[in-house]
């Protein structure tokens, strides 16, 4: 059998089903495998393919073919040149043969197997891609290497895939973060002008009398002057390493949402061995991540040291930690002063990651030893991010996953 990967399956399982004519059970079968399998002398179907599917198995020889033999006229051959433009035209074929969903996973095995990541620094290999997540996390790699010619295709690439996250994520965000916000604030005792007196009557419908048609307040709800006054704060701390390009992604953009409420204020520190703070550019996302620069080491009892200087009032803090923890730096330190944040009363989040990937390779022994702290380190969606945040913020217990 062909030396193929489960992305070819998965590629050609979406194609055929998008493309097949009605053709009889027994010839639809051989047709399937023989574009899995690749059509060498090991694939034992004997059906040729014409037309529409043989240009599709032209595009997946190009990616997934075998590179290690001599290669015969029928034989896959891994390899698409080495110039931008036969790269473009393949992206052409994939797209207009797969969906979009396959298409991703196929330009992503194409940076991996084939090492087209160079290719990325020219203009019109950018126009041809199908932007997406880790498309941008390896341009941001990238970026410092770019001639100048590429760096604003390269920038209209990021900013398409960070306003469609935005799309996705900010209205719940909003909502949710809101809500916690009122709740956190309100009062068990406020004075009569400050009752919230639809949360009130709700909240005391049990004690209805019905004799006297009213119902008998034993429970107060409303939103104390002071607390609502008071500005929660939210410290986002980024770990920058090549690893978590897919959680400098989405936490720029949720940074930017929290940045655009005003009930919360938001700091925005990422690191390597060295600290930036990019709290100043939180108004787009997309400079927040062209500020960034994946790869290097890990010191994150030194981001930790830099973040707990800026908070100055830690009972209405939330510091985000997103990071593997691989510690490059003090691991004593690092333990010692997320214990000491917790003491003062901040609210310690650990995030293993902040993607649809689920939990990444990380440092079990630093995350057991965090959760010894009362800060359990697990992986987090997008999507479970403002549940997450929301929990914090009311300085309830977390919505930590079961596979944590």
């Amino acid at each position: 059998m062909t030396d193929t990967t489960g992305s070819t399956t998965t590629a050609v399982t979406a194609a055929t089903a998008a493309t097949a004519e009605p053709v009889e059970p027994a010839r639809e079968r051989l047709r399937r495998w023989r574009l899995v399998l690749g059509g060498d002398q090991a694939d034992g179907t004997g059906y040729a393919l014409s037309g529409p599917d043989a240009a599709m198995d032209g595009t997946l020889a190009a990616l997934y073919g075998r590179g290690d033999r001599p290669q015969s006229g029928r034989d896959r051959s891994a390899g698409l040149g080495a110039s931008a433009p036969s790269v473009a035209r393949w992206l052409g074929d994939i797209r207009r043969y797969f969906p979009s969903s396959v298409v991703q996973v196929m330009q992503r095995d194409a940076i991996d197997r084939l090492g087209l990541a160079s290719l990325l620094l020219e203009p019109e290999m950018l126009e041809a891609v199908e932007a997406d997540v880790h498309l941008v996390g390896t341009l941001l790699s990238l970026h410092k290497a770019m001639p100048e010619t590429t760096r604003e295709t390269a920038r209209a690439v990021v900013r398409k895939v960070v306003e469609d996250l935005e799309k996705r994520l900010a209205t719940r965000t909003r909502a949710t973060l809101s809500g916690a916000l009122d709740r956190s604030a309100r009062v068990s005792r406020p004075r009569h002008h400050d009752i919230d007196w639809n949360r009130t009557v709700a909240a005391n419908l049990k004690h209805y009398l019905p004799e006297y048609r009213t119902v008998v307040p034993e429970r107060l709800i409303g939103y104390g002057r002071a607390a609502r006054s008071v500005k929660k704060e939210v410290v986002l701390c980024i770990d920058q390493s090549g690893s978590m390009a897919s959680s400098v992604v989405y936490a720029s953009v949720f940074g930017a949402v929290l940045a655009s409420m005003r009930s919360i204020s938001t700091r925005l520190v990422v690191f390597d061995t060295a600290v930036a703070d990019l709290t100043d550019q939180l108004d787009d996302p997309v400079d927040v991540l062209f500020g960034t620069q994946l790869g290097g080491g890990t010191d994150i009892n030194r981001a930790l040291a830099y973040c707990q200087a800026q908070i100055t009032r830690p009972a209405e803090t939330v510091l985000v930690l997103i990071s593997d923890l691989y510690e490059g730096g003090i691991r004593e330190e690092m333990l010692k002063r997320v214990a000491a944040m917790k003491a003062s009363g901040v609210q310690f989040v650990a995030l293993l990651a902040l993607s649809d990937e689920g939990a990444p390779a990380y440092d079990r022994d630093h995350a057991a030893a965090l959760a010894a702290l009362g800060a359990p380190a697990f992986a987090c969606t997008p999507d479970l991010f403002p549940e997450v945040m929301a929990a914090a913020l009311e300085k309830r217990p977390l919505p930590v996953p079961d596979t944590a």
